[in-house]
């Protein structure tokens, strides 16, 4: 946990290998928005990464569709691909962390990030809701540490306050201390 002026943060630096989707969903720019929509619905994505004769070049999302298809009233098996993607496509390498890619996804205000070998062949995918899963998996992790850490433990050792030897120590806001200056202290 790094501690900030008014925030607490959690730096992460898992590497994006461990939480990237593999095997994204990729289509031709020959393709059209209509053999896109039935391979993300049969895929269960939301987007499809366009590859020109192998290399990725750009991306088309549900909100592409949405937005200059459907609401254009444009006919899907009429539109190619190649004419609605977002590009230039913005990856991101597999050597890069979760945070890396968070930082990325702000600046360049996207939601999803192909991930790239040192080839630039596509491996994987990143999207916001995986970081979001990571982020409530560490939160819910650091909620239960907290909460050990909160825990009466008995020890028997030292207290911290008097310097005495007790069999009846209790941790107290990270301060052992024996029964008699837990009564000092209101304490039970």
């Amino acid at each position: 946990m790094k501690k900030g002026t008014n925030t607490i943060r959690f730096e992460t630096r898992i590497p994006l290998r461990e939480v990237m989707k593999r095997n994204p969903t990729m289509i031709s720019t020959g393709a059209t928005v209509a053999k896109a929509a039935k391979l993300m619905c049969s895929e269960e994505v939301g987007s499809v990464i366009i590859l020109r004769n192998n290399f990725p070049i750009g991306i088309v999302t549900e909100e592409d569709i949405n937005c200059k298809v459907v609401a254009k009233d444009l006919k899907p098996s009429t539109v190619r691909v190649d004419e609605i993607m977002s590009t230039p496509l913005i990856t991101v390498s597999a050597d890069k962390t979760v945070g890396d890619a968070a930082h990325m996804m702000v600046k360049h205000k996207v939601r999803r990030l192909p991930i790239i070998d040192a080839t630039e062949k596509v491996i994987g995918i990143v999207t916001v809701r995986d970081l979001l899963t990571v982020a409530t998996e560490l939160n819910e992790l650091l909620t239960e540490i907290v909460e050990i850490n909160r825990e009466e433990e008995v020890i028997m050792g030292l207290c911290n306050r008097c310097n005495q030897m007790s069999d009846d120590l209790k941790r107290v806001d990270n301060v052992i201390l024996c029964a008699r200056c837990r009564e000092e202290e209101n304490i039970t």
